[in-house]
């Protein structure tokens, strides 16, 4: 079986004019990962994930997709090629039902882009579209509008309009921004157990140190355009330099303190 990475980025950089944006980023991510990536605004994060699905061309360095190189490609044919992704903004048809959303994505997803207007009422994708909604929990907002949704529920939707190309790779943006701190980890619960399910390989940004302690095995932290950590959660979320540039003054509790005491 065979060992290669399924993502490698290989001397990513980024520049605008003057401006670095991304400098010397090397990243081999092995199948079946999922990866936490931090940082400050600014950071570095969204123009790493933007130059590997395509939304920016970089400026030097190169990207592998399953060995073949992808870089500078648009996104249209990095989506062809297996790597999908979610934006921090859902990006939904806010005036269609969720039932419509999500058959809509599938068949332009079947279309490959490709006369996506032809009728979509076909039994095969009604039937892909019906699971998808119950694998995300939201079969109860079949019918409502996408402009009236919760915005957990908002964001589920938007996660399963981006797992309908059936993607290897997934990237997403703040899976659990605008997500309340009470809902948070039954959101992110249904969505891992849902990518878990596909055998899809996650990358994922987030600010919020909880969920990437409790979701992620592994952290990639950006400060100033370049990787100043690449470990495990346990170790770079106590790392004097993510401390410093990524999580700031905040204590933070680790796993062990975190756990309730068995003898409370």
């Amino acid at each position: 079986m065979s060992t290669s990475p399924i993502l490698q980025v290989s001397d990513l950089q980024k520049t605008f004019g003057a401006v670095v944006a991304a400098k010397d980023i090397n990243i081999d991510v092995t199948a079946g990962e999922v990866i936490g990536i931090i940082g400050a605004n600014g950071a570095g994060k969204t123009t790493f994930v933007n130059m590997v699905t395509g939304y920016l061309k970089p400026s030097h360095g190169t990207i592998k997709f399953e060995g073949r190189d992808i870089t500078g490609k648009p996104p249209r044919l990095v989506t062809q090629a297996g790597i999908s992704r979610s934006f921090q903004v859902s990006q939904v048809f806010t005036s269609m039902t969720v039932y419509d959303n999500l058959l809509t994505a599938l068949a332009i997803a079947d279309s490959r882009g490709l006369n996506a207007l032809k009728p979509i009422k076909r039994p095969d994708l009604e039937r892909h579209c019906e699971e998808t909604l119950a694998r995300y929990q939201i079969t109860d907002y079949r019918d409502s509008e996408a402009s009236t949704l919760p915005q957990g529920v908002r964001k589920l939707l938007d996660i399963a309009m981006a797992m309908v190309s059936k993607p290897r790779v997934l990237l997403l943006d703040e899976p659990t921004s605008g997500v309340s701190a009470e809902e948070k980890f039954s959101i992110m619960d249904i969505i891992m157990n849902a990518l878990k399910a596909d055998q899809v390989t996650v990358l994922f940004i987030e600010h919020d140190m909880e969920i990437v302690e409790r979701y992620v095995s592994r952290v990639i932290a950006f400060y100033q355009g370049e990787i100043i950590c690449d470990e495990s959660p346990e170790d770079a979320l106590v790392d004097p330099k993510v401390r410093e540039f990524v999580i700031g003054g905040e204590h933070h509790r680790g796993a062990a303190e975190a756990r309730p005491h068995a003898d409370n």
